[in-house]
Order: structure tokens, then sequence, then C-alpha cells
């Protein structure tokens, strides 16, 4: 144990030099300000929304984005329904009379075999728009005003290609809500961080732009469609592979898209497996390296947590390690939580560690084990 208990030290020093790169690098990460009110949009954007059984929440997004402060003669919004079993299709043909646009995937797909649906999906929207400029987002998702305007500017002054936007989940008084707000903005701090200093580990297709350019020019999906995720993170690291200097971070209040929560524990669990999915197929050796010391220190803790069950005279021990953990990311967090308005709920950080130690080793696990569930679907 006393080996064991080195070895963990060891793996959390070299967490606090990796926090710590992190947390200068999100504070370095220049902050958007308002768009200037002489500023000219020129350019035409199509609002992609892949959606599969999202009755409840897809109306709130439409609204969302009917509301948007951007020339409505140069967007265009098209929802493709990725095979609803529920009233999404029908509730998105009420909006049609706005100019929304609806594609039905089971229409374009017919027998053939697919593991990606909301690749599939993305690519049958492109295939159908019109837009220089591509915005991706969830049919679970609310639209802030400016959400166009500040990928549009971002987009025309720097001359980026492909644009990662801020999400955050919006917690209720529900424990779970409050621990996947937490743990989503810290997810949300890592890729900011990351892309100021271009290493292209995360985003979230919640909250994306590239141009129709990049996505051609790498052709589309191409050599990741056979992976069921990927749709964001892996069109990025393949987008600024082709471009690079071309990809950055939006840190704007102005564009934080919010999300809902998962329901329960278990859908909690199957989407951190779906992302987790993908870890294997970064290409950089960093990334990997990183992923690897995140996933090492965890285990670390959560064995050694239960083999002090065994040995009480440890628990201590593990208890001052988990309290180490949590003194390490506290800093990091309390400044990512105050650029998303969380402040408040930093409070609660140090007592979702054992949770978040052990949905990461589990997520990890059964990420490269194989098939899971999706949306009713099982995929791998």
């Amino acid at each position: 144990m006393i080996t064991f208990a080195v070895i963990l030290v060891l793996l959390l020093l070299a967490y606090t030099g990796l926090i710590g790169y992190y947390h200068r690098s999100w504070k370095a990460l220049p902050t958007a300000t308002a768009v200037p009110v002489e500023f000219i949009p020129e350019t035409f954007v199509t609002v992609l929304i892949p959606a599969r059984n999202e009755a409840r929440q897809i109306r709130a997004l439409l609204h969302s984005y009917l509301q948007q402060n951007y020339p409505p003669h140069l967007r265009q919004c098209i929802v493709i329904d990725d095979c609803s079993e529920d009233e999404t299709a029908r509730l998105v043909m009420e909006f049609q009379s706005f100019g929304i646009q609806l594609i039905r995937l089971s229409e374009q797909v017919l027998d053939q075999p697919i593991n990606s649906y909301k690749k599939k999906a993305i690519e049958t929207g492109i295939a159908a728009s019109s837009g220089t400029l591509l915005l991706t987002t969830d049919a679970d998702c609310i639209l802030p005003p400016n959400w166009i305007l500040q990928h549009v500017y971002l987009h025309q002054q720097k001359g980026m290609v492909f644009i990662a936007g801020p999400v955050k989940i919006l917690p209720t008084k529900n424990w779970l809500n409050r621990f996947q707000a937490l743990d989503f903005i810290s997810l949300q701090g890592i890729t900011g961080a990351s892309l100021f200093k271009n290493l292209y580990a995360m985003c979230n297709g919640a909250n994306l732009s590239y141009t129709r350019q990049a996505f051609e020019a790498v052709r589309g999906f191409e050599g990741i469609d056979q992976i069921a995720s990927g749709d964001d993170m892996l069109l990025m690291q393949k987008i600024s592979s082709r471009f690079p200097g071309r990809v950055a971070y939006l840190k704007s209040a102005e564009a934080i898209v919010e999300t809902a929560a998962m329901p329960d524990l278990a859908a909690f669990l199957q989407q951190r497996i779906r992302w987790a999915s993908k870890a294997t197929r970064y290409k950089e050796a960093s990334i990997q390296w990183v992923l690897l010391l995140v996933y090492l220190l965890n285990l670390g803790l959560l064995v050694f947590f239960i083999a002090g069950l065994f040995s009480p005279a440890w628990i201590p021990v593990s208890l001052a390690l988990l309290l180490f953990k949590a003194l390490i990311e506290w800093p990091f967090m309390a400044t990512v939580a105050s650029f998303f308005g969380y402040s408040s709920l930093v409070a609660w950080f140090p007592f979702f560690q054992p949770l978040h130690i052990v949905y990461t080793v589990a997520a990890g696990a059964f990420g490269q084990m194989g098939a899971y569930h999706w949306k009713g679907r099982k995929v791998r």
C-alpha cells in the first residue's frame, strides 16, 4: 500500500501541473465583447439541428432560433428528423411558415447500414443547405439572441473556419442536475483552454460553426463515419489538421447555449460512455497522455479507497488524497464557474468528488468495451 500511495502522490503532482496549465490558459483566453453596432454581417448561415425524439424540447429551441438578432435574409434553419418515434417531425412542421425546413432522414437513408445516424443527419442537412457558414446545435438546447451574430463576427473578423462555442447545463435543486452542471462547465473550461493552446481535445456539437469550404475540404465525415459519435471533436481534428491556426473557442457570455441535463443517472452514464468511446481515435499523442493520466489517477483513487475498506488505517490517507485532488481543481473550477454564472454552485464541488471519480472510471472502461444505448438505439 505504501508503494501504491507513493504512485498516487506522483500522479497527483502531475495532475496539479495539468490543471494549473488549463487554469492559466483559460484565463489567458480573451473574452469576447459585444459585437460593435457598426458591424455589418455579410455571411449567409445555415443552422443545422439533428433531432431524434425531442418533442418535449424542440418548440423551445425553434422559438429561440426565431428570436436571433441576425438578418432573416442571411439565415436558414434546417431540422433533420432522425427517425423520431414521437411527435418531433409534426411539431417542426408547425414552424414551416416561419421558414424552418424539415428533412426526414427516414426518406433519405432507406435501408442503408448506418452506425452514426447523427453524422448522416448532419451530412443530409448540409447537402440541402445554402449557407457558407454552418452552425450546429442540439434539439434540447436554447439559443441566446446573439448566438449567430457572435459566431459570424469571429468568423468574419478573424477568418476562423471552425468555432467551438460555450455550452452549459441549466441546474435545478436536483443533486444530479447540479453535478452535471458543474461537470459540464469543467469540460468547457478544458475545451477553451486546449483550443487556445492549439490542442484540439474536445468540443461540443450543441454549439459549433464551421465553413462549408472547410467541411468539403476534409471530405466531411469520411474516415470517421463508422464511429457512432464524434460529429464534433473528430471533425474538429480533421479541420484543424487541414487549416492550422484557424480553429477557435468563442469565449463569449452572449454565445452560451443552454442544454438540458440527463434525466437520471443511467442516461447520464450512457452519455459519458458515448463520449468516452472516441478516446482511442485521438491522433495527438499529448491528448492520449492526458487522458491516460486522468484515468489512472481516478482509477488509483478508487482502488485505494476500496482497499482502505479492508485496511481501515488507510482510509484517512485515502480521504486526504481525495481532498488534495479537490483543492487542486478548486481555483480552476471557480474561475470557469464565474464565466458561466455558476459561482454559487462551486460550494457543491468537493462533495461531488466521489461520484466524479466513479463515473470517470466506469465511462472510460465501458466506452472502450463496445456497444452502448443512445436515444433508443444500440450503437457501437
